[in-house]
């Protein structure tokens, strides 16, 4: 992995392109920052020149103002799906590569308020979801069992492919190995699932639980015990990438109209207990092979559960659920649903769906909104470049006002601060932005610039000696 700052070629190449304003030296080698000068935020953008494209780290004392230059400044390193940071202390870049295993780094602040590679380089397992359990980023995705689990058709289980990153130990350990972690028949109906997001709550781990249909194993069970609509069951192999599938196998669910949350003991997913509710579908954003967390947990303990109701753009009606977008709760201390919580955001958007979700503190959530309501085989066509704000408690539904029309990508994750939410913003005109999103006015104001192609993530870190 390069760790190195912008070399002279790439400042060459990017003045070629009137990319950045350089001047007729640019072998000037800038000081480190004093103590006095420090730079907690971090920014994860893209710098596009005629040859390439470079991922770089840059460092900002604010993102509420200011314009950012990449001339000189930031760490170049390889580009990575997802930039996590665990608190203020370390900065991962999840890599995610199709079928494969990625490599993924973390990163830390210096003392002299420069943000720096730490040694150790990881290729984890592929993954469809991610999530935080005390010192641990865990992801996870649904794959096949070892070969000797297979049944008397040579048909392999499905399992979760667990990697967990220790970011205090700056360690990596698997589970692909072993045949733990079996996820067929996982919700009594004999379907497997996968999982989306991880919410902790004390010692315990919640986690959505998606039914994904019956694998070549499943349907097989007793000649076909499990299989409720023979019609869906495939009878070759087809699609590609993410929606491929095997003769054999019944892809996607036939119980679309209920949602279940994984409870485990701990980071292991052990000691699973299982909540289910018939008000919302499964609980997941969707976008190809990713799976977005919707369990979201306040400062009181409640957990609040979301449902695009992804399943609405299903072709086969019976596998196409009929609820609306909308939100539950699990109380604080409970390990049930409350019947008494329920709240339709599809009726109050308009009619349309969400996304991702991220909690904001004091009871707001930001949702990345679709641009249309979900409808058959509408997945393909929509766009989720608008912004809402959810209340848990008031039940208040606002669309964010002031984003630029032109916007092209939001970062995969914004950064909360003082109750507010700083999103990097991509756009086809001019440079990328950092936009503050304040949730009681559902207002955004432009902030920092950033003298970049794209803005992928942003966050802070604390030099932690």
């Amino acid at each position: 992995m390069r760790k190195n700052y912008f070399t002279k070629s790439l400042l060459i190449a990017a003045c070629a392109l009137s990319f950045f304003a350089c001047s007729d030296d640019d072998s000037t080698v800038l000081p480190p920052p004093s103590d006095t000068d420090a730079k907690p935020y971090v920014i994860a953008a893209t710098v596009t020149t005629s040859n390439a494209e470079t991922t770089v780290l840059l460092n900002a004392s604010s993102l509420d103002e200011d314009t950012i230059s990449a001339v000189n400044s930031g760490l170049v390193t390889d580009a990575a799906s997802y930039w996590v940071f665990h608190g203020t202390d370390y900065l991962y870049g999840l890599a995610y590569n199709q079928g494969n295993a990625g490599l993924t780094r973390s990163f830390v602040m210096d003392a002299n308020s420069n943000v720096v590679a730490r040694d150790a380089e990881y290729a984890v397992n592929r993954f469809t979801t991610y999530g935080i359990y005390d010192n641990y980023i865990i992801t996870t995705s649904t794959g096949n069992a070892p070969d000797s689990l297979a049944d008397a058709n040579g048909y392999l289980p499905k399992m979760f492919l667990v990697s967990y990153l220790d970011t205090d130990a700056e360690t990596y350990a698997s589970n692909s190995a072993g045949g733990k972690y079996l996820s067929e028949n996982f919700l009594g109906n004999g379907e497997y699932v996968t999982l989306a997001g991880f919410q902790q709550r004390g010692g315990k781990l919640f986690a959505a639980a998606v039914p994904m249909g019956l694998s070549q194993y499943g349907a097989s069970v007793d000649g076909g015990r499990y299989v409720v609509y023979p019609e869906l069951v495939k009878t070759e192999d087809g699609g590609s990438n993410s929606s491929s599938y095997k003769k054999g196998e019944l892809q996607w669910t036939q119980y679309p109209d209920e949602c279940y949350i994984a409870i485990f003991d701990d980071e292991t997913l052990t000691g699973k207990k299982l909540i289910r509710t018939d008000k919302i579908s499964y609980a997941c954003g969707r976008n190809k092979s990713q799976y977005y967390q919707m369990i979201w947990a306040v400062e009181n303990g409640d957990i609040y559960v979301f449902s695009p109701s992804y399943a609405k753009t299903m072709a086969a009606e019976v596998q196409r659920t009929v609820l609306p977008a909308g939100v539950v709760r699990i109380k604080a201390g409970e390990e049930q649903f409350d019947d008494s919580y329920y709240v339709n955001i599809e009726e109050l958007s308009g009619g349309r769906s969400f996304l991702r979700s991220w909690y904001m503190g004091n009871g707001n959530v930001l949702l990345q909104m679709y641009d249309q309501p979900f409808t058959l085989g509408s997945s393909k066509n929509l766009t989720s470049l608008g912004l809402a704000i959810f209340n848990v408690t008031t039940k208040s539904f606002k669309y964010v006002a002031g984003l630029p029309q032109t916007v092209s990508s939001l970062g995969t994750a914004p950064y909360m601060e003082n109750g507010f939410a700083y999103m990097p913003v991509t756009t086809t005109d001019g440079y990328p932005a950092i936009w503050k999103i304040d949730p009681v006015t559902a207002v955004a104001v432009k902030g920092a610039t950033v003298e970049v192609t794209s803005l992928k993530g942003v966050g802070k870190l604390l030099h932690n000696p």
